[in-house]
Parts: structure tokens; sequence; C-alpha cells
């Protein structure tokens, strides 16, 4: 498999099998766990561990799953519904700006310490960047600062002109419902320590469970 490492190699040097590992990572990103959680169900099961242990498979495997999930991943649709929400860092809140299509599935994610228009045009380079190409029709809340992004990106040719910008609280309906499962998995965690923690691709990271809440 091009690209790819091999179970064997991915695994080697482990002292426990690679189905707990995998099993323990799988949980840890797809559900409501922390890492004591998974310490306590793995004890049920006659396998003492550590939840630092846990905590250095997250860190080492999330990454390398998520590429792995990715190949399988359906494209996103055209349909672009996007808001922000707010989540704790180091005690203080921040903006989660994020954007799902019409299905729910996650068009991306940004992490940021402000709520402007600036803050705005970064998330929607960052999906634009991502998908590779730009939606058909982006829906959002009436925060006129998005609004003003997504104008200013299209007189600035950043974004296609063809491109319907719409306000419909009734379709952002799925964006806001969706930001629970967000907040559902970051519950657990006590939130985040360090705002560089929380923005990075990893394990530790947002990037993993927000994709995988859908």
């Amino acid at each position: 498999m091009a690209g790819f490492v091999s179970l064997d190699g991915l695994f080697a040097g482990r002292h426990f099998d690679r189905e707990i590992i995998i099993l323990c990572v799988r949980w840890y990103l797809r559900f409501k766990l922390s890492f004591r959680d998974l310490v306590e169900m793995m004890a049920e099961r006659g396998l003492p561990l550590a939840h630092t242990t846990i905590m250095r498979w997250v860190r080492h495997y999330a990454p390398e799953f998520e590429r792995r999930w990715n190949r399988f991943a359906r494209v996103v649709g055209a349909s672009w519904r996007m808001d922000e929400t707010y989540i704790k860092v180091r005690g203080e809140w921040v903006y989660l700006y994020r954007a799902v299509d019409r299905e729910g599935r996650t068009v991306d994610f940004r992490l940021s310490r402000r709520r402007d228009v600036a803050a705005a045009k970064a998330f929607f380079r960052k999906a634009l960047k991502t998908q590779g190409s730009a939606p058909r029709v982006i829906t959002l809340d009436g925060y006129a600062a998005s609004h003003r992004a997504v104008r200013e990106m299209k007189a600035a040719g950043a974004l296609p002109e063809v491109v319907k910008l719409r306000s419909s609280k009734y379709l952002n309906n799925t964006i806001e419902q969706d930001h629970r499962g967000v907040k559902a998995r970051t519950g657990p965690m006590l939130g985040f320590k360090r705002f560089c923690q929380s923005s990075r691709h990893d394990g530790e990271g947002l990037d993993a469970f927000t994709k995988r809440v859908n």
C-alpha cells in the first residue's frame, strides 16, 4: 500500500496487541470517553493500563489512522453550512468555526481567538484549500462579519462570483445541531490546556474527532 507503513511496522515494539491499541484509540476518538474511562473499561476486561499509555497511543496513532480513514471518506457536497461555536481553552472561551454539507459531513474547521471578518476569511481559505474547490452555495446565520467576509472574498477573486450566499436559520440547524457532538466530545476532556494543542492536527487536537463525530 503506497504511502502507508505496514501494520506490522506500525505496531512494531508495542507491548500490547494491535487490536487493543486500535480499539482504545478508536473508542477515544469516537465516543465521549476520557483516558481514565478507557482504563476502567480495559481493567474490566483483564487488561491493566495506565491512562498515560492510552494518551501516548492516541497522540501517536490518531494522525495515521485519520490518513487511512480519509481514503474512504465521501466527498462533501457543494452546499456548505457554516457557523461558529465556543469551546474552552485554558479556562477561556475561543471560537470554533465549522462547516458541514447538507448531509452533515464535515467540510473543515478552524479555531480562532477572535470572531470577526478576518477570522471568517481565514476559515474559508482553509476550507477551500482542504476541499480543492469552491461550493455552489454557502449558508450562514445572521452574523454580519461572516457575510462580509464572503462578499469581500468574492470581490477579491478568492471565491467565485457564482457562489450563492444565503442566510437561513432553518437550514443552518444542521451545523448548529452538529456542534453538539463536538461539545459532547470535549466535555470529558475537561477542555484544552493550550491553544496550539487544540488547533493542531493530531490525536490531542480537534481534527480527528471533529471528523469522526459525524
